[in-house]
């Protein structure tokens, strides 16, 4: 049985979740990031991993215990050995039982983030993409790599840190100057709270400062061509020493407060070994009570260092999170859970636009007002009109793109709300201009199939092969020495502008929609491959909105 292509990438994002297909339910619970996280086990092997690490803390404080009593008191025997030797012994097996759950835990938080990721990247409104910007959009991408890479592991540390640092206070309490050290490790504690503060909001400015470095890199080099017709060459690089110089402020002043948090650890050694002089001095404390408030001190050092690596993690994985915050608010798309027909050659009107309105965020003026548009069994409908006009809005709302302020649009009687998504595809289809249009970097014929459920047939393919030579690719294909599974895109097959052009005609003819949208898609072409593709859509569509300048 084929299915839809999301059921294999759901797969391959992730591999743990036993049942890909979630659970019917009708207000979309079951796709939400924290009931994944607790389908995947995260939950399960979280608790798992803090029962293990508590133990293996409390075997380990028992064994130092009981060989420090027993050295410090002149009593080396048997008594006192053989439970040091257990108490030790078994932090082995926790000690490899932790490392496991932190590396599924992990692993298991990478993929549960990655997969919100890539769900969010999948239901990105494109009217903010093209309002942020491609630099601003790419530098908040890379960004997020943090978020699996250190997220996972940083916040891992900080839990288990915290674990070892309440342990820390019970022992202290039962050692020399209890309540003084135990005040000491609080003081301390609290001096790392503020230190971290003032470390998240120094790495905020920087994190800010370094993704508008980037966004400025980009959209320089992408408007390097206007820029030189635009600006004057002296103006070019106005103001970048200015911001550089800034960036270095901002980045010298992070540096600062990373390096003052990382060096709690060791001022928190000199103030707790020098609390222990009245007692010392004084001779109130037992040698062995003594030995276990060294040992102890010692433990919170390494608790401190653990603390602060984690913390340093944490805080770049936080700030990317907050970045991509909306990624982590994101459903499972889902389809209706009513029963709709498929479409079908009934009469009448296929798709229809009523009282269309659109204005773009921050802008008072509307792009389109009172637009209404009827689409029926064999109409063939040219829009034209000067660049700015609306003709690509109007398109990009019939096919359901973009949202309209006001208005409707229907696909046999039904919007694209009842519908969803993937059934509305089935009814409209776009291909947009060649700049919001893309090749991946995989075989020919993925790229002409990707409206087709997965895995594609050897009918699909053959219908490929029919459609291109239709388009008059059948020239291309023949230079091609793997055919229709020849490598196309970035990585492979370099396409022509008008090869590129028929290739996105083709793939909007073969999702066999009933409406055909070509936003300037044939503009590349010559006038007698114009008029061949012209003749192959208006033979495959049942309804054909063309866009192109008057």
């Amino acid at each position: 049985m084929r299915r839809p292509f999301q059921a294999y990438l759901d797969e391959l994002v992730v591999p743990a979740r036993r049942d890909p297909t979630p659970p019917a339910q009708s207000d979309g619970s079951a796709g939400s990031p924290f009931a994944r996280a607790r389908a995947a086990g995260l939950v399960r092997h979280g608790l798992g991993l803090l029962v293990a690490h508590l133990l293996s803390i409390g075997a380990l404080v028992t064994s130092f215990s009981c060989v420090g009593r027993a050295a410090l008191s002149g009593r080396l025997d048997r008594g006192w050995f053989l439970p040091f030797s257990l108490a030790l012994l078994s932090t082995i097996p926790l000690r490899f039982v932790t490392r496991w759950l932190e590396g599924v835990v992990a692993v298991g938080l990478g993929g549960w983030l990655k997969e919100n990721l890539f769900h969010a990247a999948l239901s990105t409104d494109t009217e903010l993409l093209r309002e942020r910007g491609s630099g601003r959009i790419l530098a908040e991408a890379l960004e997020t790599e943090a978020i699996a890479i250190l997220g996972a592991s940083g916040g891992l540390q900080i839990v288990l840190a915290l674990l070892e640092l309440v342990t820390l206070e019970l022992v202290l309490l039962g050692g020399a100057s209890g309540p003084l050290e135990s005040g000491l490790s609080i003081l301390a504690l609290l001096t790392f709270i503020l230190l971290a503060a003032k470390h998240l909001a120094e790495r905020s400015r920087w994190t800010q400062a370094r993704l508008g470095q980037t966004h400025e890199l980009l959209e320089n080099m992408a408007a390097h061509r206007t820029r030189a017709v635009q600006v004057q060459p002296a103006d070019w690089h106005a103001g970048e020493d200015e911001r550089l110089e800034r960036y270095a402020d901002t980045s010298a002043s992070f540096d600062r407060s990373q390096a003052r948090l990382e060096s709690l650890p060791q001022a928190y050694v000199i103030v707790a070994v020098a609390g222990l002089a009245p007692a010392l001095f004084a001779g109130d404390a037992t040698a062995a009570r003594m030995a276990v408030t060294l040992g102890a001190i010692l433990f919170g050092a390494s608790s401190f260092e653990r603390l602060a690596a984690g913390f340093l993690r944490g805080a770049e994985a936080w700030l990317s999170w907050r970045e991509a915050q909306s990624a982590l608010n994101t459903q499972l798309p889902t389809e209706p859970g009513v029963e709709l027909r498929e479409p079908s050659a009934v009469e009448g009107t296929l798709l229809q636009g009523v009282e269309l309105a659109f204005a773009h965020r921050g802008r008072a003026e509307p792009v389109l007002e009172s637009c209404s548009l009827d689409v029926r069994e064999g109409d063939r409908i040219l829009v034209a009109g000067a660049s700015g006009s609306g003709k690509s809005t109007l398109v990009a709302l019939l096919a359901g793109l973009r949202a309209p302020a006001s208005g409707f649009v229907l696909a046999q009687g039904l919007d694209r709300y009842t519908l969803g998504d993937q059934r509305w595809r089935r009814r409209v289809v776009l291909a947009p201009q060649a700049h919001e249009n893309h090749l991946f970097s995989a075989g020919l014929g993925f790229n002409l199939l990707l409206g087709r459920p997965y895995p594609h047939s050897p009918s699909d393919y053959a219908e490929a092969l029919e459609v291109c030579q239709e388009l008059g690719l059948g020239s291309l294909l023949a230079r091609m020495p793997s055919g229709l599974q020849q490598f196309v895109g970035e990585m492979g097959w370099q396409l022509s502008q008008g090869e590129q052009s028929r290739v996105f005609l083709a793939r909007a003819l073969l999702q066999r929609a009933d409406v055909v949208v070509l936003d300037e898609t044939l503009a590349a072409l010559d006038p007698d491959t114009f008029k061949q593709c012209l003749s192959a859509v208006q033979r495959r569509a049942r309804g054909l909105i063309l866009v192109a300048h008057p």
